[in-house]
């Protein structure tokens, strides 16, 4: 038994780590970052090591490609920013390029440069065409943006086949289902990669609801379904809440709320057209929802989870309807889970404005499918909504869904 002395000693000798605990602090560590990238992929990994991914926006010296090409700048996953217009893009990328910020910038212009514009991408955003004017409708747009639209993903399908598209061009209700066939007709349509961006009617909604509730902005959640054009765009105001995602707070709002906000929601579009008085539409508010809407996918590409956004996509959320707006989660392949539409809980209100939007959003839809050549499946689905209307008096058989119900 050792002497008190000896023992005093001992305690105030220093203490040494041994050799041998070295690797096993090293791999506690290597189990602790692995843990944390698994629950967040893009923390505690340098910059550098973080997955970057090559965005490519075509329409990108217009209204809303010009600021939206500026907040893509700004996007932490973004590698490598391709900006391709027919003309006048140049100059826009040479500016976006001095924004300090990882991203490289390169421009292209014209036809004979978009297959390059196009290589590698692994995100394309297509905002081109032309903008509203007061007096027009979206559907007044539809001569010029559904002929730029067909050309531009028949380069997406040759030149990024699996890439993930968002789709901006006017009028979204028919542009996505053209997009759609023109990816059938090349052999490369995949429905979880194709989707229709209404993520500025998520932000109007919001944007609306916070100031009528005096609350914050940014943590008010509106479910926003449907189409992207009047009356077919419904913010689901009974499923408003507020507060954190883990554990958020259903908000009441009065039938004269529900319907002033849902119509003001509808009319933003026109409401921006007024206001600028024939000087442009609303590019700045849509390149911000275009920003966030391609953050969001960019976070799903990398391996986040539970991302969740509202858009457009080929569905069965309601019946005889092919393309329906709803709430999604995203993944790495794109959409992972389509939620459909809530079995419960609607407004009366909303459930005849559900029944209201189901045969304008279908017309939409048949004219880009009958515009894209896809006639012989526009006259097999009109036949086949002749036969369900012979046998059933509902317009909107609301049902969940999810990806693996999807039509390919």
């Amino acid at each position: 038994r050792p002497s008190r002395g000896r023992a005093t000693s001992r305690r105030t000798r220093p203490t040494l780590a041994h050799p041998r605990t070295k690797p096993m602090v090293t791999d506690n560590l290597r189990r602790v970052r692995a843990l944390a990238n698994h629950v967040d992929p893009a923390r505690g990994v340098p910059a550098h090591h973080r997955p970057g991914f090559t965005v490519a926006v075509l329409g990108a010296a217009g209204g809303i490609g010009q600021p939206l090409s500026l907040l893509l700048k700004r996007t932490a996953l973004v590698e490598h920013l391709h900006l391709y217009d027919i003309a006048n893009v140049a100059g826009v990328a040479a500016d976006v390029s001095h924004v300090n910020s990882d991203a490289t910038v390169r421009g292209f212009t014209g036809p004979a440069q978009l297959g390059a514009a196009l290589s590698g991408a692994h995100l394309v955003v297509i905002p081109a065409g032309i903008p509203r004017k007061p007096g027009m409708s979206r559907d007044d747009l539809f001569n010029v943006n559904a002929g730029i639209v067909r050309d531009l993903v028949t380069a997406c399908a040759k030149h990024c086949p699996k890439a993930i598209l968002n789709i901006i061009s006017n009028p979204v209700n028919s542009t996505v289902p053209i997009a759609a066939e023109v990816l059938k007709k090349e052999g490369v349509y995949d429905p979880k990669k194709l989707l229709g961006v209404t993520h500025l009617d998520v932000m109007r909604a919001r944007s609306f609801v916070a100031e009528a509730l005096g609350a914050d902005p940014c943590a008010v959640d509106v479910p926003v379904v449907g189409g992207h054009a009047g009356i077919t765009i419904l913010p689901l105001l009974s499923q408003t809440s507020t507060g954190q995602t883990t554990s958020p707070s259903r908000v009441t709002l009065t039938p004269t709320q529900i319907e002033h906000l849902t119509e003001r929601v509808q009319n933003g579009g026109t409401e921006v057209v007024n206001a600028k008085a024939g000087a442009g539409s609303a590019t700045l508010s849509m390149a911000a929802a275009a920003a966030e809407f391609a953050a969001a996918c960019l976070r799903a590409l990398a391996g986040h989870r539970n991302v969740t956004v509202c858009a457009y996509v080929a569905s069965d959320a309601v019946k005889d309807v092919p393309f329906f707006a709803t709430k999604l989660r995203l993944g790495r392949q794109g959409v992972e889970h389509n939620y459909g539409l809530p079995t419960k809980g609607l407004s009366p209100y909303e459930k005849v404005a559900l029944d209201t939007l189901v045969p304008e959003l279908r017309a939409s839809i048949d004219k880009g499918v009958a515009f894209a050549g896809g006639e012989e499946a526009h006259r097999r689905r009109a036949a086949q909504q002749r036969r369900a209307a012979a046998g059933t008096a509902g317009n909107s058989d609301v049902r969940a869904s999810g990806v693996s119900q999807i039509p390919a």
